[in-house]
């Protein structure tokens, strides 16, 4: 076993420790998907839909109560990436901040589910606004050094299509579990106040297991060794904005990934409403949840063999055209609602798995490319802007869907009977917005291939 040392760089070790990573090694990674995917999922899909139909905050409240706790997160996620940065050069690993996450997220989690309703609508609002920033910024202490990770637990680009798929395999069934099953627990206690609780405290449980299974497994077992050299924490601050500007490649992911996160985050937050207003029934959601997750379960070794044989980037197109072609199938749904509906969600989840999986594959791959024209490690960095544009981009959802909402006259509380142009921006809204953002992507993604040829080739 051999080491060797980019310059300002940590030790890398070159060995099987660096090659194929075992069985145990990616279900431990994986495993961190119970908590990133159930606090990703989760909130996009009843948050806005709890603040509007369950504590009765008018629309246009809601959108400024969601989206400030993600603008202050955008700002703090860098910093989390440049302090995760300095713990990895100092001892090798980044668990601790991992650990605060897995901690604290849980209880936050179910603090912002459990507003004072009979304080009046304007505590119960400032309580989930407050209660949801902190619960976001202890996921980002998991999330970012969790990004890191694959970067550092093989230098194999191939591989890390492996981990990833792993990782988004896991990722789509807590999906799956989470966003079918709670709402539908939600329902089972009784609805209301008492619903979301208990739905609240069900799903801190599975997260709280996830992550510390991936601290405590794939988080101690990187190929990395302590660094004396750590930096200043301003010049680290900056280490991501600075990636983004010296490196195209990630810049162009960053982008690709920003518009399809909020494409998927808009339809997320759209499908509540689309259950209770277009098709009748609030406990739909499930069905719509289950149609778009469950292909991606079956389908998601398939877009890491289609990546291996065409290459990450005619995979990636092959995903998005798919996806932008079935939510344009879904707007007739505004003239004839129905179970038909399923279909064209179930081919947006066959592409959702390729959308997810393929851009985190190559998010590591921009690391390497970072490391040889900076001549230093500052993947922490990288994976805070990423985690940071992530997080905004999924804000965006939300804030999309209620803008609509608000500017077409859609009434809070529950009212069954809604004005037709609301009834509209929930079915374009679910539909066309999406699609138009997919659509963009894939003049970025042909971009990515210019940029990057080898992301074109078979790996």
């Amino acid at each position: 076993m051999t080491t060797t040392r980019a310059p300002g760089d940590a030790a890398r070790v070159d060995g099987p420790s660096a090659g194929r990573p075992s069985g145990r090694m990616l279900a431990s990674y994986a495993a961190g998907s119970l908590g990133t995917g159930a606090f990703g999922t989760l909130p996009g899909l009843v948050l806005a839909y709890y603040l509007t139909d369950s504590i009765g905050v008018a629309a246009a409240v809601a959108t400024v109560l969601v989206l400030v706790p993600k603008v202050i997160d955008v700002l703090a996620y860098p910093l989390i990436g440049a302090i995760s940065d300095r713990a990895s050069h100092r001892t090798g690993y980044r668990t601790g901040l991992m650990l605060f996450g897995a901690l604290a997220l849980p209880l936050l989690f179910v603090a912002t589910f459990s507003a004072p309703t009979q304080w009046g609508t304007t505590v119960a609002g400032i309580w989930v606004m407050g209660f949801f920033l902190l619960a976001s910024l202890a996921y980002s202490c998991f999330q970012v050094p969790y990004l890191a990770l694959p970067a550092e637990l093989t230098g194999d680009s191939a591989v890390r299509v492996t981990i990833l798929a792993w990782r988004v395999a896991v990722l789509a069934a807590t999906i799956l579990v989470v966003g079918g099953g709670g709402p539908a627990l939600r329902e089972a206690a009784g609805g209301g106040s008492t619903g979301y609780v208990v739905m609240a405290v069900a799903v801190a449980a599975l997260m709280l297991a996830g992550m510390l299974w991936s601290t405590f497994g794939a988080g101690r077992r990187t190929v990395l060794r302590a660094d004396a050299q750590v930096g200043d924490l301003g010049r680290q601050y900056r280490d991501g904005l600075d990636a983004l500007r010296v490196t195209r490649p990630f810049r162009l992911l960053v982008g690709l990934f920003c518009l399809q996160a909020v494409a998927t985050a808009v339809m997320l937050a759209g499908g509540q409403y689309v259950a209770t207003y277009i098709l009748g029934n609030e406990a739909a959601l499930t069905g719509l949840f289950l149609a778009l997750i469950g292909p991606a379960l079956v389908v998601m070794p398939l877009w890491a063999r289609l990546a291996h044989a065409r290459g990450k980037v005619p995979a990636l197109a092959a995903a998005t055209i798919l996806f932008t072609v079935a939510a344009l199938m879904l707007i007739p749904a505004g003239v004839w609602p129905g179970m038909w509906v399923h279909v064209p969600v179930a081919l947006a989840g066959v592409a959702y798995a390729g959308m997810q999986a393929l851009p985190m594959s190559m998010l590591p791959d921009t690391t390497d490319m970072d490391r040889e024209l900076g001549g230093r490690r500052r993947s922490g960095a990288m994976s805070g802007l990423w985690t940071a544009s992530e997080t905004g981009s999924m804000a965006l959802g939300p804030v999309v869907v209620l803008a609509l909402l608000a500017v077409t006259g859609f009434r809070s509380g529950g009212i069954a009977d809604q004005p037709d142009p609301a009834r509209w921006a929930i079915i374009l809204g679910f539909s066309l917005v999406p699609a138009l953002l997919t659509g963009a992507s894939l003049l970025v993604i042909r971009a990515l291939g210019r940029e990057h040829p080898s992301w074109t080739e078979p790996a």
